[in-house]
């Protein structure tokens, strides 16, 4: 795979270098030599391959074709607009943008060959790894089971409890050579994890609540013995303040850029059925503060007439109007949500806010579901980009844990970028299957 990794970034990067020589470089005010032409290519490079990192696009064998064709399109769509503002610094005006549209489309050729290719050598040399799913007969479980049974690499040669691959000695994996384990913290689990790590074997771990809090811990030493200070959600005073600026900063270049086009919005919304452009709902926030969030309105005013909070259930919901559904597709509806962002309520990154009242059914099954709330809400966060809108509770929690217990600037920038790809990914917009105890949009 670094053999046709690095093959896919010289195609990428030699169009971008085309285009820079055959035309750019020989309009703009000053006209670069072999070292310049060198550094601009080396830059553009730089872009793609990190770009080409944040969304994992080289994933051969985890990630549908599809969603390679995504990430690797997007990496190159970025890098291509993050060097066209470049050049058009070089030109002194604003470049003509055709050949570069030229190169991307040169790109998007290569990527769809690359992709094509790559992908049928992958599953035609590469064996299917025998996997043995351990579980302990959650809803979780039944879950997980049902996904890397659809995957090519994979080949499930036995599903059973943990408990039962304990008492039997451990014989279901005698022949597996990848493990997936979905139970909680016991006994029976670590012996299972020793007997991997012994025999070398990949293992993979649904982690349990308490296993994000591990994950978050300090390591030191008292009392001349090792030591794991937990910890959850203690983010420093530089990252807090760097944060809020960032939140600022961004929201109002959004708005400054975005206000025609949501002014737009809001009278196709008005026009369509004479409602409410706006639809405003009760959240929650960190500490639990409850806030009035904004977003356009997707479905019909008497969406919620009885009082009921209901999920929805994706395209087949009924209540969605024709120009909500164009609206959730591209996440449009959230848009309003940068007032929220402004007024210090939300956060462009953070854990997804919840209605009181759902959050309330949750914690009565989910305790733990509240670890949610040590962080500010936010407009994208970790189960926004690598989870579904139908993802269980569980799955959220544990998901927005993992973000909540590393604050980080750089992956808060990771999560915005990521954020671009879910756009393209309509798994990320699923209905639940029943539509009960949810929110209008």
């Amino acid at each position: 795979m670094p053999f046709f990794k690095l093959i896919n970034i010289m195609l990428i990067t030699g169009a971008f270098a085309a285009g820079w020589l055959l035309y750019y470089n020989k309009v703009i005010t000053l006209s670069y030599q072999y070292k310049g032409n060198l550094a601009v290519t080396l830059l553009f490079l730089c872009l793609y391959f990190l770009l080409t990192n944040v969304y994992e696009a080289f994933a051969v064998g985890v990630q549908r074709r599809a969603e390679q064709m995504i990430s690797q399109m997007l990496s190159a769509f970025l890098a291509d607009g993050l060097m066209y503002i470049i050049i058009c610094l070089l030109y002194e005006w604003i470049a003509p943008v055709w050949p570069l549209a030229l190169v991307f489309l040169v790109q998007c050729l290569s990527i769809l060959l690359w992709i094509l290719l790559v992908n049928r050598w992958y599953f035609s040399s590469v064996p299917k790894l025998p996997t043995v799913l351990l579980h302990d007969g959650t809803s979780n479980a039944m879950h997980l089971q049902q996904e890397i049974s659809t995957d090519k690499g994979l080949e499930v040669i036995n599903s059973l409890m943990l408990r039962d691959c304990v008492q039997q000695g451990m014989e279901p994996l005698e022949k597996a050579e990848a493990v997936f384990i979905c139970a909680e913290q016991s006994r029976e689990r670590s012996e299972v994890i020793d007997y991997c790590i012994a025999r070398k074997l990949k293992f993979f771990v649904v982690p349990s609540t308490n296993d994000m809090f591990l994950s978050s811990a300090r390591h030191t030493h008292m009392y001349h013995m090792p030591l794991l200070q937990m910890h959850m959600n203690q983010p420093t005073l530089g990252y807090i303040v760097l944060k809020r600026l960032m939140d600022i900063v961004l929201s109002v270049a959004a708005l400054a850029l975005l206000w025609p086009f949501m002014f737009i919005i809001a009278l196709i919304i008005k026009a369509y059925d004479g409602g409410p452009a706006f639809y405003k709902q009760v959240r929650l926030t960190k500490d639990g503060k409850r806030f009035v969030m904004i977003k356009f309105r997707s479905m019909r005013v008497d969406a919620e007439a009885d009082g009921v909070a209901r999920l929805s259930t994706g395209d087949s919901d009924q209540r969605i109007t024709p120009v909500g559904k164009v609206l959730r597709k591209f996440r449009l509806d959230e848009l309003p949500q940068i007032l929220c962002i402004l007024r210090g309520e939300m956060s462009i990154v953070g854990p997804r806010p919840e209605r009181p009242e759902i959050a309330g059914k949750y914690e009565e099954e989910l305790p733990e579901f509240r670890l949610r709330l040590q962080a500010k809400a936010g407009l994208t966060g970790y189960a926004q980009v690598y989870g579904k809108y139908n993802s269980t509770p569980r799955e959220k929690l544990q998901m927005d844990l993992i973000y909540i217990s590393n604050p980080s600037i750089i992956e808060d920038l990771k999560l915005m970028l990521t954020t671009l790809r879910v756009l393209f990914i309509k798994e990320s917009t699923e209905g639940v299957a029943e539509p009960e105890n949810g929110r209008e949009a």
